[in-house]
C-alpha cells in the first residue's frame, strides 16, 4: 500500500477537484491510500454521499489556507496548520507516507519542501519537470520549468540526468533523447552557460544527448526531454499551452461561422473530440519536483479532478519505480558539484 497526501486547499477548484480526483484514484488503484489535508468539516461535506473505500482514506485537519500572494518564508513560519505545510511536515516525519500532491502556491511548495524535506544527496537544486504531448503521440518533459531562474552548466547536467531517469523509469521511454533549449541548433549557440552545458552533456554517459533544440520544435516528437533554466522553461511551457488553447478556440469560432463548416464538423466530431483531449494539459498531470528526498507533485493551479487524479498517478508510479534511489545512485557517479 502506497500512502499519498493530497493538499485539498489553495488551487482554483479546491476542495472539489482534489477530493474528486483522490476518490477517482482510489477507485482505479487498490494499492493506494490517500490522506486529505484541509479543513475537516469542509472535507467531510465533500465526501458526504460519495462511494469510496473508507479504509483507504483519512482526513488530517488543517484549517489554514495559503494564498498565492503570500511570501513563502512567511508561510513556513506562520502557517504550520495550513493544508500544504501540514502535508509537507507529515511527508518529512512519517516513513510510511510516500508522496505529496498539491495544486497550491508554487513558491510556498518549493520553499517548504526544500527547507523541511530536503534534497537527495548530491543534488544541487531540485527542478520541476512537467509533461506535454508530442505530435507523434508521445510525451516530452521540460526540466526545469520554474524552480530555478538562474542556473549553471552543472545544474543543467543534473536536470538532464534526473529527467532522463524520470521518463525512462516512470513512462518506459528507452534511452530518452535529451536536448538543451537554446536559440539555435548549432553547438556554438547560446551564452557561456549554455555552451558549457552542451560540453558537459556530451560527456555524460547516462544522458542520450542529441544537441540543442529551438523552442518551435518542442512538440515535434524528436525529443523526449528538454533541459532549460527555470525562467525559459516556464515561458516555453506556458506559451505552448496557451497557443494550443487559443488555436482550439479559433477553430471552434471558424466552424460556427458558416453552416457548411458546421456540416463538415459533424462528420469530424470524433476527430475534434480526440484533438481536444490531446491538447488539454489537464490530461497530463502536474510537474514533479525532481531531486527531493521525498516525492512531490505540483498540479496546475487550475487543475480539475482529472488533473489531480493524474498527479496522484504520477506520484504512485514514481514510488513504484523507486526513482529517488536511482537518481541518487546516478548522481553519486559524479564526484564534483558546482554550487
Amino acid at each position: 500500500m502506497i500512502k499519498i497526501i493530497v493538499d485539498c486547499f489553495g488551487g482554483d477548484h479546491c476542495p472539489e477537484a482534489p477530493v474528486q480526483g483522490a476518490l477517482a484514484a482510489l477507485a482505479s488503484n487498490p494499492e493506494l491510500y490517500i490522506i486529505l489535508t484541509g479543513d475537516e468539516g469542509i472535507l467531510k461535506q465533500q465526501l458526504a454521499g460519495k462511494d469510496y473505500d473508507a479504509a483507504r482514506l483519512e482526513i488530517v485537519h488543517a484549517p489554514q489556507v495559503i494564498g498565492c500572494d503570500e511570501k513563502p518564508t512567511d508561510v513556513i513560519r506562520l502557517k504550520r496548520d495550513s493544508s500544504m505545510m501540514k502535508g509537507i511536515m507529515m511527508l518529512r516525519d512519517r516513513d510510511d507516507i510516500a508522496a505529496l500532491v498539491s495544486t497550491g502556491s508554487t513558491g510556498a511548495l518549493v520553499t517548504g519542501a526544500l527547507v523541511r524535506i530536503g534534497r537527495i544527496p548530491g543534488i544541487i537544486r531540485p527542478a520541476f519537470c512537467p509533461l506535454l504531448p508530442t505530435m507523434n503521440g508521445g510525451i516530452v518533459g521540460i526540466c526545469d520549468s520554474g524552480a530555478n531562474v538562474e542556473v549553471t552548466s552543472a545544474h543543467l547536467r543534473q536536470f538532464a540526468i534526473m529527467s532522463s531517469l524520470y521518463l525512462e523509469n516512470v513512462y518506459g521511454v528507452s534511452k530518452p533523447k535529451v536536448a538543451l533549449l537554446n536559440v539555435g541548433k548549432e553547438a556554438e549557440k547560446g551564452d557561456e552557460v549554455r555552451q558549457e552545458a552542451y560540453k558537459l552533456l556530451r560527456e555524460t554517459p547516462s544522458v542520450n544527448f542529441v544537441g540543442n533544440m529551438e523552442s518551435r520544435d518542442l512538440l515535434s516528437g524528436s525529443y523526449d526531454v528538454v533541459v532549460a533554466d527555470g525562467f525559459s522553461g516556464n515561458v516555453l511551457v506556458k506559451t505552448t499551452e496557451g497557443t494550443a488553447l487559443e488555436l482550439l478556440k479559433k477553430l471552434k469560432t471558424e466552424i460556427y461561422s458558416r453552416w457548411l463548416y458546421k456540416l463538415g464538423a459533424l462528420f469530424m466530431k470524433k476527430m475534434f473530440k480526440d484533438l481536444k483531449a490531446f491538447m488539454n494539459y489537464q490530461n497530463y498531470g502536474g510537474s514533479v519536483l525532481l531531486g527531493l528526498s521525498k516525492t512531490v507533485v505540483k498540479g496546475h493551479g487550475s487543475s480539475k479532478a482529472v488533473a489531480v487524479e493524474k498527479c496522484i498517478e504520477q506520484a504512485y508510479k514514481m514510488e513504484v519505480s523507486k526513482l529517488s534511489g536511482k537518481i541518487e545512485a546516478e548522481i553519486a557517479k559524479y564526484e564534483h558539484y558546482e554550487e
